[in-house]
Order: structure tokens, then sequence, then C-alpha cells
């Protein structure tokens, strides 16, 4: 049985990764959107303005504030819309021939997830070597701590992302919630200003949100031993993971209850 289990999640696994190097427009989407955000974005406010973190605090440059955020934006976008490929499945019957396999539904789902977060990963590395247009000089260390970070996230977004798609009937209808939840995900993630400086009202909603973590995680791993950036971190990077961990978790139940409905 564990046998037939892990087989079913390598072959799910094997079957995202093939179809996503298949198709080229993805990787220039995945290059090209974190790079616009860091050349436009990223550095025409940083030219405008430096930030200081809390009162009182060291002054961050906004480029260094800024670029963990890109990285779990485009974990984020990534992860959450390769759900779509569930729909692609059920259309094709792809998916109807899947479920009919003697195999716990969950592994079918965990399979896509680790799929996806093997792609962010790829994307992550594509954005740490973008790292010098950010100023930053980044080792094999860092790189070797960030990337299981977004593969982490991936994996949790993505379950989200499947969890979504497994109750969408069209691909319009998971565009539109997809659209819904990423955008105020994205931008109350802190990736773009920090916590300290958001109304009351807002910074509650920061906190709940997921990603927030994610991203406090890829700046502790990508500033661990920089004084002058210790400011902009909000937890210890054990305490994020421990958060996006059980935002993975509950995913994988939602996942799970998803693809339940299809049978």
């Amino acid at each position: 049985m564990l046998e037939s289990v892990l087989k079913t999640i390598y072959v799910i696994w094997y079957r995202e990764l093939i179809r996503f190097f298949r198709e080229k427009s993805q990787w220039a989407g995945m290059i090209m959107q974190p790079t616009l955000y860091l050349t436009f974005v990223g550095t025409g406010i940083a030219s405008a303005m430096t930030f200081r973190q809390a009162p009182g605090g060291t002054p961050v440059d906004y480029m260094t504030f800024i670029y963990p955020g890109i990285i779990g934006m485009s974990v984020l976008f990534t992860s959450m819309f390769s759900g779509i490929s569930i729909i692609w499945d059920r259309e094709f019957g792809f998916l109807k021939e899947i479920l009919v396999a003697p195999v716990p539904r969950w592994a079918i789902s965990v399979g896509k997830a680790l799929g996806i977060g093997t792609i962010v990963s790829f994307q992550g590395t594509i954005l740490l070597i973008l790292s010098p247009f950010a100023g930053l000089s980044l080792t094999l260390w860092t790189a070797l701590k960030v990337l299981p970070i977004c593969a982490l996230v991936g994996f949790a977004i993505g379950l989200l992302g499947i969890s979504i798609a497994g109750r969408m009937e069209s691909m319009q209808g998971f565009q539109l919630i997809s659209n819904f939840l990423t955008m105020p995900m994205f931008f109350l993630s802190g990736a773009m200003f920090p916590l300290h400086s958001a109304p009351q009202w807002l910074q509650v909603l920061m906190v709940i949100d997921p990603l927030t973590y994610g991203v406090d995680a890829l700046r502790n791993a990508i500033y661990a031993g920089i004084p002058e950036a210790q400011a902009i971190l909000q937890h210890s990077i054990a305490y994020d993971l421990s958060i996006v961990g059980l935002f993975s978790i509950v995913t994988a139940a939602t996942g799970v209850t998803a693809f339940n409905r299809q049978g």
C-alpha cells in the first residue's frame, strides 16, 4: 500500500514538472513578472525614498525591504494559479482516470502540490540569480536556505489553489476566485510596506495572512547575520515556518475534501 501511494505521488509530481517544462510561456511569465516589479516598482520607489522600519530604527533601503517580497509574490502567483491544472485534467478526462485508482485521494493532491513546490524552487533560483539587480550579493548558503522556504510556501499555497480548483466548474470561476484571494494576500503580506506603518485594522489582516510569514521567513534567510537589516524582520524563522507548516496542513485537508467531491 505504501509503495503504491509513494508511486502515485511521484508520478503526479513528475507529470507536473513535465507539463511545466513543456510550456515555454510559463517560463517567460515566471521571469518577466518579478523582473518588472524589481526594475520599475522597486527601483522607482527606492530612488525616491528611504524609510525606517520602526520609530527610531536604522534607515533601510527600500530595495532591501522589497526584494524578499518580490520572491514571495512570485511564489504566490505561480503556486496559486497552478491549481488550474485540476480543471484541465477534469476536462480532458485525466482526473477521472486517477480518481478511480486504488490509492488515497490525498496522495493525488500531495503529488500535485509537491510538483508546484518544486517549480517555485526553480523560480526562486532565477530570482536569486537576479539579486545583483537589487544591489545584493547572496551566497550559496543563502540560496540553500531560501529555496526550501520557497518550496514550502509553494506547497502550502499550491494546496490552496488545488482546493479551490477542485470546487470550480470552469476556468473562469477559478480565475475569479484566485484573483480575489491573491491580490489581498500579496498586499497584506508586508511585501510592499512594513506592518508597523499600516493602520491597526490593516495590521490585523496582515497578521492573519499566511503569506506574511512566508515573506518574513525569506527575509530571515536572506538577511541573516546582517545587523542593519534585522530591523525589517518581524519574527524568528522558526516561528514563520511553523505558521506556514500549519497553513499547509489546513490546505491539505481542504484539498483532500475537494478531491472527494469529484468521486
